[in-house]
């Protein structure tokens, strides 16, 4: 017999723990209810699973803002970055603030994942997905570059179809999100 204030069983996989709403030291590893007064068990949610890829995100949301600034002050100096960033604001911050989500989603996906088979096939393709987001994001700063290799011809085209570029990056990072957002419901229907 289990007296009050005794935690039956230990965590369950990946850390999951049912617990009673009316007595919450009553804890199970697997759905149930509870022996005191037999309340069906709830999984509990844990808030430290969630400040990990908040801290992904974030961080990757402002590296990808660093980026921005770093390479386009380096190739066009501080005046040319802050007129482009003073006129695109909407996009790179947009840009950013996706892959930053991509990347939050990406590692509560690895969380949640980290004792399931074919977690590697996930990682390539939503990292072919940022990758991509990264590249339409970034292209059109090449038209700073590549006047010195002579890609004239790419040059203007890319410069031409700039906010196109910028359309085409937001679209990769939506297509990001909802390919790990699926994984993470698939994920959670399995567990």
């Amino acid at each position: 017999m289990t007296s009050v204030g005794t935690i039956i069983g230990s965590q369950g996989r990946q850390g999951i723990v049912y617990a009673c709403p009316m007595h919450p030291h009553v804890r199970k590893p697997e759905p149930g209810s509870c022996p005191l007064c037999g309340m069906a068990l709830e999984r509990e949610v844990n808030d430290a699973g969630i400040i990990k890829p908040l801290l992904a995100g974030t961080s990757a949301s402002l590296a990808m803002l660093a980026i921005y600034f770093g390479a386009l002050t380096l190739v066009s100096g501080w005046d040319f970055t802050a007129s482009e960033f003073a006129r695109f604001w909407y996009y790179v911050v947009a840009l950013a603030s996706g892959f930053g989500i991509q990347i939050g989603l990406y590692t509560h996906l690895k969380q949640t994942l980290a004792h399931h088979h074919g977690a590697g096939k996930i990682v390539a393709a939503s990292g072919t997905t940022s990758t991509a987001a990264m590249i339409s994001c970034c292209a059109h700063y090449l038209t700073n570059v590549l006047p010195v290799i002579g890609a004239a011809g790419f040059v203007t085209l890319v410069a031409e179809y700039q906010v196109e570029l910028f359309w085409l990056g937001l679209a990769f990072n939506a297509g990001g999100i909802a390919f790990i957002g699926s994984r993470i419901l698939s994920a959670r229907r399995k567990s």
